[in-house]
């Protein structure tokens, strides 16, 4: 090892990003597209259900 200091270079524009931040940065988007896909699913079978009511429904009071 040389006696002398050396002068390391720093990045002034580096940024730390933990594991535990990149998991909960995407965690939240998955969430958001399944409750969306979730919701879309939902809409498709009310509406499913209300078409088979409507046919069912004995128009002849």
């Amino acid at each position: 090892m040389s006696a002398g200091k050396e002068q390391l270079d720093v990045e002034d524009e580096f940024i730390a990003v933990e594991a535990d931040d990149v998991e909960t940065a995407v965690v939240p988007e998955v969430a958001k597209t399944n409750l969306s896909k979730r919701r879309t699913i939902d809409n498709l079978l009310e509406e499913r259900r209300l078409q088979k009511q409507l046919a069912d429904y004995d128009f002849d009071l």
